[in-house]
């Protein structure tokens, strides 16, 4: 895969991370606190994965011992800290090799098993982790009525690059 894809699927993650939070942040705190908290908790753990696998490809800890946080922080708190991770997966993504990419990392779950898996089997990992859980928050959001927004790839790439719908 193309280090420019890569960053691309980025990209789009990080506009759509911050499109869910904004919706979920719609969400009423008082009659809905369980589904706005569970959107959240959802939303965090999308976060705390990407931290965990950042921090195995830069060879670091992570700091974490399960998936999630214990606390459910602030809708815009969250919105901050997955900015900040998810610019620095676009950054990363750009900066690989195709050796980089296919070198192999060995890591512990949070679980305590061994892990190992590529760095392009890492990025791919975070892509696919995201949209499934971004996929249950939308139902969340439908439930209460406010429109989720779409998690398409195609959809990101018109609003980016709005020339792609121009006749050829």
């Amino acid at each position: 895969m193309s280090t420019t894809l890569l960053q691309s699927l980025f990209r789009h993650k990080a506009a759509i991370d911050d499109e869910f939070l904004l919706a979920v942040d719609r969400i009423d705190a008082v009659a809905r606190a369980d589904d706005r908290r569970v959107a959240i908790r959802l939303m965090n753990h999308i976060h705390v994965v990407d931290r965990i696998f950042c921090a195995h490809m830069r060879g670091d800890a992570h700091g974490y011992d399960a998936t999630n946080t214990p606390e459910t922080p602030a809708v815009d708190v969250l919105r901050w800290a997955m900015s900040d991770t998810d610019l620095w997966l676009i950054e990363h993504a750009g900066r690989l090799t195709p050796a980089q990419l296919a070198e192999s990392i060995v890591f512990t779950f949070t679980d305590d098993q061994p892990g190992r898996m590529t760095r392009e089997e890492m990025l791919m990992h975070l892509i696919g982790h995201g949209s499934y859980h971004r996929g249950a928050v939308g139902g969340i959001l439908s439930r209460q009525s406010i429109p989720a927004p779409r998690d398409l790839f195609t959809a990101y790439l018109h609003r980016a690059e709005p020339q792609r719908r121009e006749p050829v």
